[in-house]
């Protein structure tokens, strides 16, 4: 964790791209590091809260990164635009911030920070829910003890006052109805006189012993309880009314952000106005968004839940605004490329942050449903037309266990994209043009590269294990063309040490080529297998990638020593149509629907 600080700190004062790449490659290397480490911590750890801090704050790193990149060399390109200097510091700011969490965590378990238990208590009492909950527990506390001492009664009365505060998040929301508004209030005053009906009871109990308190206390206790369920019903009802809007909002929301993006690149400050009314109806939007994640966690029925929305509120808070200000970098340099796809960047991580939401709140909508009639095995396989195979409901993804298993693989592929996105930056300025064959392919490939790592994380458009191995596909397929394209380049490369190492890095593609396509090729059958296999692809798919990423750097090294012309492109369309996929149909959704 020290390493990655570090090397955070380098890449934060570095002062040129060609340092920067040099710093972000160093910065990748601990981030493989410490994502092992934190997979293996997280394994260790028996706390439900603290295996999804872990899991929250690794994933604000890896989805940090790319935002890194873009967001410091669009920095060094404009140094005196304020907003982009506001994205990039953004960016180390919330990476620091998660560290530090797992740095927490990590210590949380060492000898001498035992403060789990008073801790739990308080972040229990955090959500509505919880206060709930706390406080049923203390009436009943106070049934079977008879009465309720000073100190309980002054328990019971703070732990009154955190549910009032909480509920005030529901009925003080400008998205919440009247009625439930209204339901909400009287249910909370309703607690209130039972508490103060228990309290007289228990300090008459005490003082004097009063004959036929008994029943009194029977009675508050038992109309405490039954308020308490009342409220905790009309909180989820008016929870869950939100929580129905929610993937429209999220559609609308992404809607607007690839408006910003359209005028922002293609008018520039000419249309300030447009860019500005549709920041603001963004800005609208990510509160309500925010309203809704603050709502689902106070009704949240596990830890997990409960850190999820909790980080989903804090990180769409955070790096929501920050869309609009790379929209007015951009617009206040139009042609730029680094703010083009810094733009881009924040864009896709606003679409991952409303897909979190979005999914967020259909879990909770189907755990907080309570019809009785509700399907519990609704993604369980139904029999295939003979009784013999079967084929899943919906596509899911993988459970957290299998993305802990695969996430030091999948992270080495992703810093391998981002540095293979660096490398071909930073010769696009000198040693190629537009059309530059070897460039475009390289980028291809780290894009394809790209989307194989969102699988492992479940996410991105890949989203069953035939998309991932149809993806594979097209990948060995590309670096098979790119190879024929670099072998072609280097006829023109004279005799020496650099055409020496760039053959000695080409040979290797072949070789890497046939593995991976062996890999996909191979059948399997069962979950276990399957997920064998999808280790084993991502494992080949990142060797391969390696040795591309070798060729493309000592291909341009000889481009630039003996000032030669690379190879133009030849428009191709690359990307898969999954829907017309027809191999393996064997193995589609065995693990991942």
């Amino acid at each position: 964790m020290r390493q990655v600080a570090r090397s955070l700190d380098r890449l934060e004062s570095v002062s040129n791209f060609a340092e920067f790449v040099r710093a972000f490659t160093e910065f990748g290397g601990g981030m493989v590091e410490l994502a092992r480490l934190t997979a293996e911590r997280r394994a260790d750890l028996r706390d439900e809260r603290r295996r999804a801090q872990v899991a929250a704050a690794r994933n604000v790193l890896e989805r940090s990164t790319l935002m890194l990149l873009t967001s410091s060399k669009t920095c060094m390109r404009h140094p005196t635009s304020a907003s982009a200097r506001e994205n990039r510091d953004t960016v180390f700011c919330q990476m620091r911030r998660a560290m530090d969490l797992i740095h927490y965590v990590v210590r949380d378990g060492l000898p001498g920070h035992e403060e789990q238990s008073h801790e739990a208590a308080q972040w229990e009492a955090g959500t509505a829910l919880g206060a709930l909950r706390g406080l049923t527990g203390q009436v009943r506390t106070a049934r079977a003890r008879g009465g309720a001492d000073i100190t309980r009664r002054r328990s019971l009365a703070s732990t009154l006052r955190a549910l009032v505060e909480r509920t005030h998040d529901f009925t003080d929301s400008a998205y919440t109805s009247h009625e439930h508004r209204q339901r909400i209030l009287a249910l909370a005053e309703r607690i209130a006189y039972e508490l103060e009906r228990l309290v007289a009871v228990a300090v008459s109990l005490e003082e004097q012993g009063a004959s036929g308190t008994a029943t009194a206390l029977e009675s508050a206790c038992t109309g405490a309880t039954s308020a308490a369920s009342e409220l905790e019903r009309a909180l989820v009802a008016a929870a869950r009314d939100q929580a129905r809007d929610l993937a429209p909002l999220a559609d609308e929301a992404k809607r607007l952000a690839s408006d910003l993006a359209y005028i922002a690149s293609s008018c520039g400050e000419r249309e300030s106005e447009r860019l500005h009314n549709i920041a603001s109806r963004l800005h609208e939007q990510l509160d309500h968004i925010i309203e809704v994640c603050k709502l689902l966690r106070h009704i949240a029925l596990s830890e997990t839940l409960q850190v999820s929305a909790k980080f989903a509120e804090i990180n769409l808070r955070i790096y929501g605004p920050q869309v609009v200000t790379a929209a007015r970098t951009l617009a206040a340099h139009p042609g730029s490329t680094a703010a083009r796809e810094n733009l881009d960047v924040f864009v896709d991580m606003w679409a991952w942050l409303l897909a979190d939401a979005a999914r967020l709140a259909r879990e909770l909508l189907d755990l907080t449903d309570d019809r009785p009639d509700k399907q519990q095995y609704s993604s369980l396989p139904r029999p295939g037309k003979h009784g013999t195979t079967s084929k899943p409901l919906k596509a899911v993804r993988l459970d957290s266990d299998e993305q802990a298993k695969i996430a030091k693989s999948g992270l080495e592929m992703k810093m391998m994209s981002s540095e293979m996105d660096a490398e071909t930056e930073k010769w696009q300025g000198a040693a190629a043009d537009e059309n530059n064959d070897i460039v475009k392919r390289a980028k291809n490939m780290s894009s394809m590269a790209f989307a194989m790592y969102q699988f492992t994380k479940g996410e991105g458009r890949l989203n069953t294990t035939q998309d991932l191995f149809t993806q594979a596909e097209y990948f060995a397929e590309e670096a098979n063309r790119l190879y024929k394209i670099v072998r072609q380049f280097s006829y023109q490369v004279p005799a020496g040490a650099t055409k020496k190492e760039l053959l000695e890095h080409l040979d290797k593609v072949p070789t890497y080529v046939q593995q991976l396509q062996f890999t996909v090729k191979e059948p399997t059958v069962g979950r276990a297998a399957t997920f064998s296999k999808v280790d084993n692809v991502i494992q080949e798919t990142k060797h391969l990638m390696n040795v591309i990423s070798k060729v493309v750097t000592t291909c341009f090294d000889c481009a630039n020593k003996y000032s030669l012309c690379m190879p133009e492109r030849v428009p191709m369309h690359w990307k898969p149509n999954l829907q017309k996929a027809s191999t393996y149909k064997s193995e589609n959704s065995v693990l991942n629907g």
